[in-house]
């Protein structure tokens, strides 16, 4: 089965721990299985007690990595002007860079256009905590969005890069909602009727995002599958995706996997679990067609959205 996967970190490990992308240790798995396709969204995270200065240069040092990383592995890496279908399409094994946590920016206007000059195609605005933006899912008595939050959000979406409100409180997502002029997505997300964690999205939240042409990506951590994360398993991706098809979701869901950032359920080793997630699902009576809109033809359809200027 093809994947788009819109989210992992296995750049962050990789360049905080000095250590290679194909590296033994990493969830995300760089050999594809024949006849398979896999575009992995490569985000560096930007963890909330790094200094400014510092969250900056930990990006263009990502970003030096992973060029160099994707041209060893002979993966195609998303460029500024390439169409994303065509990009995978082309490759056996493809990647975008991506950003949590708009932190890296430094507060500089410019870098928003650097960035997309660098291959940038989604920036989460915030991780979990406030920054020059607005404020994380773990604030209490939030203030949303701020005016420099506001000119980011219209000059990422002049540039091409799609606005992540993953890890955004839910004031800062309903600022965005109300001020975006383009879809905007939550990259590894769940849903919180099923899974009562303030990371996941409430129900109506994910229908603003069906509404404005968005996607979502189903987030693989424990505690946001399941009310008890010791006892989840890859049967609470089953959970999530009905309730997520309930509220109209057939054309939004995707994976945000969250591999190598997260504590994945005991049955969930890495990459390599995705096939038997897709034979769970066919054996659940989930027909073909839904499965591969899931796995990749959601997200590549938005991508193409996105990329042409349309908004659904």
């Amino acid at each position: 089965m093809h994947l788009v996967d819109l989210h992992c970190d296995t750049l962050y490990k990789a360049v905080t721990q000095n250590i290679s992308l194909d590296d033994n240790a990493m969830e995300v798995k760089c050999d594809i299985p024949d006849n398979s396709k896999r575009l992995q969204c490569y985000a560096i995270w930007i963890p909330d007690d790094l200094s400014s200065d510092y969250a900056e240069k930990l990006f263009f040092t990502s970003s030096d990595m992973l060029e160099k990383e994707c041209k060893r592995l002979d993966i195609s890496l998303v460029k500024q002007n390439d169409k994303i279908n065509d990009v995978f399409n082309d490759n056996q094994s493809s990647a975008i860079f991506t950003v949590e946590n708009a932190k890296a920016l430094n507060g500089k206007l410019e870098n928003v256009s650097i960035f997309a000059k660098l291959g940038i195609k989604i920036m989460t605005l915030t991780w979990n905590a406030s920054n020059q933006i607005g404020d994380g899912a773990g604030v209490d008595n939030t203030n949303g969005i701020t005016d420099f939050g506001k000119i980011v959000v219209s000059e990422m979406e002049k540039n091409g890069i799609v606005v992540d409100i993953s890890h955004a409180s839910d004031r800062l997502f309903y600022d965005v909602a109300e001020i975006a002029s383009k879809p905007f997505v939550a990259t590894h997300s769940n849903l919180r009727s099923v899974a009562d964690n303030k990371r996941n999205l409430t129900d109506e939240q994910f229908k603003i995002i069906v509404q404005t042409g968005g996607i979502v990506g189903i987030n693989l951590h424990k505690d946001f599958l399941s009310d008890k994360p010791e006892d989840a398993c890859k049967y609470d991706i089953i959970r999530h995706i009905d309730r997520f098809l309930s509220l109209g979701g057939e054309n939004s869901i995707c994976f945000g996997t969250d591999f190598d950032g997260c504590d994945l359920p005991k049955d969930i080793k890495g990459s390599e679990t995705m096939d038997e997630i897709c034979e769970m699902l066919l054996k659940h009576n989930y027909n073909e067609g839904i499965i591969r809109k899931i796995f990749y033809k959601n997200a590549l359809n938005f991508f193409e959205n996105f990329d042409n200027g349309r908004i659904m």
